[in-house]
């Protein structure tokens, strides 16, 4: 991965989890919001289409990596911290996903349910964040050399 790649993909998964965060109502509640030029962040609805739009952006992008991975045959070179990469981005994606499916009046999820994705699509960022830092301070690739 290039640098520009890596430094793409870190400042659109600060943009998502920003604009993730932006709608739950903790930026009008902590006073964030008043800070000059932070007004935008109490606004749930543009942060709701921001965070859509930047999710879009990543599943092109995620879509694109998928698909040169996959023509270059080196699956069998992933470790297992790549596979946990991989199992936690498609769990970011999925839980997203069914986040998606519950806005349409259409579906109706128990909310049980609802609360377990809603914890879990927030959960998984944070351990892809600490797999992340981890396999950077103990220099571990997430593929075989």
């Amino acid at each position: 991965m290039s640098k520009k790649e890596k430094w793409f993909l870190g400042l659109l998964s600060f943009a998502l989890l920003f604009t993730g965060f932006a709608q739950m109502p903790i930026f009008k509640r902590y006073y964030l919001a008043d800070i000059p030029g932070f007004a935008w962040t109490a606004d749930y609805y543009l942060n709701h289409r921001l965070h859509y739009l930047l999710a879009f952006i990543l599943l092109f992008y995620l879509f694109y990596k998928v698909v040169t991975f996959f023509s270059s045959f080196q699956l069998k070179n992933l470790t297992f911290l790549g596979w946990l990469k991989v199992f936690l981005w498609g769990g970011i994606v999925f839980t997203g996903m069914l986040r998606v499916l519950k806005n349409f009046p259409q579906v109706v999820f128990d909310y049980k349910t609802v609360m377990y994705v809603d914890w879990i699509h927030l959960g998984l960022p944070f351990l892809l964040f600490i797999f992340f830092i981890l396999g950077k301070v103990a220099g571990i690739s997430y593929l075989r050399k």
